[in-house]
């Protein structure tokens, strides 16, 4: 499937991670692997479940050096996409070279990060750049308080991408103003969801139905959902696997036709495979 003819779009994979355990890690981190997780791997995933693309997510440990995911990225051009991590500061000309390789957006990981910092000029100056790129802001925070953040990138222009259901732990209380807040962030047209990690956030399929429920009720449908493996599932490798977390979104949209807007035409729209079909 690396060959001239671009390979038919099956169904795409919007969120995994490739590293190895070796590579240089930030001091930060809250995880460190203990195993390697590589491109060859994951698209083996792919093919034996039957889908053609993926998009490659840079992991939080690696910070912004996502040289290992843009090798990736060159060397299976026609199959994936890459969400890289970058600093405020970076040039115009590394986001060619980024934009070049396959990256289309940027990952925000706020878990114990101050929202404070991101609405300052050198950021919001970022944020007004990839808009012009027609770039994408995907950002992992808990459902508190991420409603904060999306005014702000939404007034820059970019799309914004909510990872892991806007991890929701113990539901949505639409009594909440803050859970209210990201409900109606969901009505508007430049936001997407990623329907990928319920266990991130302690769903059981359950509580990921009656989630997935309201967040359809407030987007007004499926049209801007997207799902994801989170594949290797770092820190919860034990519990879950790549066909388990397939096997979710078929219990969640039971209709063969929304899996496929959710699979292959959302996935697709959004991450730019259109001219792949």
């Amino acid at each position: 499937m690396t060959g001239l003819h671009p390979p038919a779009i099956t169904g795409v994979d919007t969120h995994a991670h490739v590293f190895r355990q070796d590579l240089p890690m930030v001091s930060n981190r809250r995880y460190s692997p203990h195993y390697d997780a590589l491109v060859e791997q994951y698209l083996a995933h792919l093919d034996r479940h039957g889908l053609s693309h993926g998009v490659l997510i840079q992991p939080s440990f690696l910070g912004t050096d996502n040289h290992f995911m843009l090798d990736a990225l060159r060397r299976y051009p026609q199959r994936l996409r890459g969400v890289a991590v970058v600093d405020a500061s970076i040039s115009d000309t590394q986001l060619d070279e980024l934009e070049e390789a396959g990256v289309v957006g940027i990952r925000l990981n706020l878990i114990g990060k101050a929202l404070t910092e991101y609405a300052s000029a050198e950021w919001m100056g970022l944020f007004a750049r990839l808009g012009a790129r027609g770039w994408q802001v995907e950002i992992q925070r808990g459902i508190d308080d991420v409603a904060l953040v999306i005014p702000g990138l939404l007034a820059c222009g970019v799309t914004v991408v909510i990872d892991h259901f806007g991890l929701p732990t113990g539901g949505i209380d639409a009594g909440k103003p803050s859970h209210q807040a990201f409900l109606q962030s969901l009505a508007n047209p430049q936001v997407w969801l990623k329907l990928s990690a319920a266990y991130r956030s302690q769903s059981d399929i359950a509580q990921a139905a009656t989630v997935l429920a309201k967040a359809r009720h407030a987007a007004g449908g499926i049209e801007r959902f997207v799902w994801g493996s989170d594949w290797p599932n770092t820190q919860f490798e034990n519990q879950t696997d790549y066909t388990e977390q397939l096997s979710l979104i078929d219990i969640l949209l039971p209709d063969t036709r929304e899996r496929t807007q959710v699979l292959l035409t959302n996935a697709a729209k959004l991450f730019g495979f259109a001219t792949c079909n």
